[in-house]
């Protein structure tokens, strides 16, 4: 690479760095590289997909305005080669891709803080559904939290204003309410790509109607909204309190479900629970369908991680997920947040995704009770990770693979309990407690000298929520 595209990348880099944070710098320009380039064609390394994504997110408008400001005008595109390296047996697997992403010049999107008009209102074909390219029902996993809503949704999508109108979905934050409403806007784009579907947020729709107000468009306005085919409106508690906002919405509303077009709404509660809403909009959010998302259960949670780990290509124990699961439990987000952070903290310290790391990004995201370990717990938290039922760490048998599962259960209940010697042989199999101090001198001197005990032991501690004494 020339020395001067070196320099030019260095600048890139000073710009960006005092345009955002240093935790931001450091897990994601900090591992990229300049690749070349060549008539127009910026291409940049980067270590793994996490780190692409990342970028494509979150930074890509600073990047453009930096990359143009440093290489000038003529930049007409922005490449990626992906590193992606992966652990095999001990040794490392490099594979390269190009892969394009949108052109830097590409057209804008417009301002939507600007109040839509009628009177330049765009065709079927080019109206900016402002959906959330990602959110589709190809990636939202079903489970009991949130069955009921998304066959609704389907059934909704393959007729809409046919079946439930309007529909209103509710529950806490994070439970996957917008990724519901938006896969119901790209399903109806998809099987009925003549109807006019546009997504926005109740803060949004109040921003414009307070332009429309301010340009004296407010008719324009109205009439647009009443162009279209299926209005998602998500987090309508927004609405609260803006009686001049909600009277303009009454009138769209009533307009909209009179001729037939499908209204799709979201809140964080129940309408019934909405403050300082009129009474005459809160009717007609209960004229069609109610349905509540709940958080996700651990099962639904599990199933998301592994999704997310298959899909950005990690090696993740299931062990590992299934303790994040049990402890991340607020929310998709939370979840979805967590996984990036471990990815970025694997990055810039170089290390595999373990239970160690797990337990320093932890308290990023949980707060956790102080509640005592029993020997339930530890001998539950080992049959899990051995894969053994509790009747077998409990039986006579002594073969390699129990009687080692035994010995840590005895040495962690142990170290974690106040119990004695006498009670921990009672709580697993009835032993006596000559056989449970030979199990901890046993396990002791293990953790000293084989690194993959002294692994599994920390891990499992890790999941019991403890350190070692």
């Amino acid at each position: 690479m020339e020395k001067d595209q070196k320099l030019l990348w260095e600048r890139c880099l000073e710009i960006i760095r005092d345009n955002i944070t240093p935790q931001q710098f450091a897990a994601s320009f900090a591992f990229v590289k300049l690749h070349s380039f060549e008539e127009g064609k910026l291409v940049l390394s980067v270590p793994s997909e996490f780190v692409k994504k990342l970028l494509e997110d979150n930074f890509l408008p600073l990047m453009a305005s930096t990359f143009r400001r440093v290489f000038g005008n003529s930049i007409k595109a922005l490449y990626y080669n992906v590193e992606v390296v992966r652990t095999e047996q001990g040794g490392k697997v490099i594979e390269k891709t190009d892969m394009p992403l949108p052109r830097l010049n590409g057209k804008p999107r417009e301002d939507v803080r600007k109040a839509p008009d009628i009177v330049t209102a765009p065709q079927v074909q080019d109206l900016d559904s402002q959906l959330i390219p990602n959110y589709t029902f190809d990636n939202y996993l079903e489970g009991e939290s949130n069955r009921l809503a998304r066959s609704v949704g389907e059934s909704i999508a393959t007729n809409p204003a046919k079946t439930f109108n309007p529909f209103f979905v509710y529950g806490p934050s994070g439970c996957g309410k917008t990724h519901l409403i938006n896969a119901i806007g790209h399903r109806i784009k998809e099987l009925h790509p003549h109807k006019r579907v546009l997504y926005l947020s109740a803060h949004l729709f109040t921003v414009q109607y307070t332009d429309a107000v301010q340009q004296n468009k407010l008719n324009d306005y109205i009439r647009f909204y009443q162009t279209i085919d299926t209005l998602i409106l998500d987090d309508v508690q927004e609405l609260s309190g803006k009686a001049k906002t909600q009277n303009t919405f009454f009138h769209i509303f009533n307009h909209l479900h009179m001729n037939g077009k499908q209204i799709i709404l979201s809140a964080d509660r129940p309408p019934v629970a909405i403050k300082d809403i009129e009474d005459r909009l809160l009717t007609r959010f209960k004229w069609g369908m109610l349905a509540e998302i709940e958080k996700p259960t651990q099962h639904l949670r599990q199933d998301i991680l592994m999704a997310k780990v298959e899909k950005e290509g990690l090696d993740i124990p299931t062990h590992i997920l299934k303790y994040i699961a049990e402890n991340v439990d607020d929310s998709v987000r939370d979840l979805e947040g967590f996984i990036n952070s471990l990815m970025a903290y694997s990055v810039e310290y170089n290390c595999n995704i373990n239970m160690s790391l797990v337990q320093k990004v932890m308290p990023r995201f949980v707060i956790r009770e102080n509640r005592a370990v029993t020997i339930d717990d530890v001998k539950m938290c080992v049959c899990n990770y051995f894969n053994l039922k509790v009747s077998q760490l409990d039986s006579r048998a002594r073969t390699q693979k129990i009687a080692f599962a035994r010995q840590i259960a005895m040495y962690l209940a142990n170290t974690l309990t106040d119990k004695s010697h006498v009670q921990i042989g009672l709580h697993i199999g009835n032993r006596n407690h000559a056989t449970v101090i030979h199990a901890i001198k046993q396990i002791k001197d293990m953790i000293e000298v084989d690194e993959e005990a002294r692994q599994t032991v920390e891990e499992l501690m890790g999941t019991l929520g403890a350190s070692s004494k």
